[in-house]
């Protein structure tokens, strides 16, 4: 089997059997295509964070295609103009992921001497600013999404977990959170409960 064959089989397994390394990467060559595939399999770890980043760098792929851009053409002006053409379809918060996602791999792809530079390091995202005064609350799916997110496969993991599930669930500061001990979490009868202390040293239950 080919480099190239190779390259196509594990970029089918990346995207989910739907599809191969993208355009931009097949035409710069197997080395470009191997690099991109490293980023991806080897790189990235978290599970999200690499579908996200997929999907985001997918996206980018296909517009420089359309465009006749080739990976060599990349440029701080056209990744700009990706970014304010994909600012009227996604939020902020989505836009600047897929910036970083293309600033993250680029920066990969000059270290292995694929590009000689990273033509997204330059571009600035949108602003997203988060009013002060008003804190805002997670919804129940949020909630969910932002715990799935974190790699439970690590005691790291399920530590952070476990610390930022107390904070959903109970609207504790990150600080008494932090200060918990193991102790804190005791059974009285058949329930389980958990003291902290708080701003001012205050102990909540």
């Amino acid at each position: 089997m080919s480099d190239l064959a190779i390259v196509s089989s594990a970029g089918q397994l990346l995207s989910g059997g739907g599809g191969v390394v993208p355009r931009l990467f097949v035409d710069a060559g197997d080395q470009t295509c191997r690099r991109y595939l490293e980023f991806f399999a080897a790189h990235i770890r978290n599970r999200n964070t690499r579908e996200a980043y997929l999907r985001a760098v997918i996206r980018f792929s296909n517009w420089c295609s359309d465009r006749g851009i080739s990976l060599r053409d990349l440029s701080p002006f056209a990744v700009a103009a990706y970014v304010e053409e994909v600012g009227g379809h996604l939020d902020r918060p989505s836009v600047k992921q897929h910036l970083a996602a293309i600033r993250v791999l680029c920066d990969w792809l000059v270290v292995g001497q694929v590009i000689p530079m990273n033509p997204a390091a330059s571009v600035r995202g949108p602003q997203h600013v988060i009013k002060r005064g008003k804190t805002p609350v997670l919804d129940s799916d949020q909630a969910r999404q932002l715990l799935d997110s974190i790699d439970a496969q690590s005691i790291v993991g399920l530590r952070d977990r476990a610390m930022i599930g107390t904070m959903i669930f109970s609207f504790a500061r990150v600080s008494a959170v932090i200060g918990m001990n193991v102790e804190d979490y005791f059974a009285d009868g058949k329930r389980w409960w958990y003291s902290r202390r708080e701003k001012g040293g205050g102990e909540v239950s």
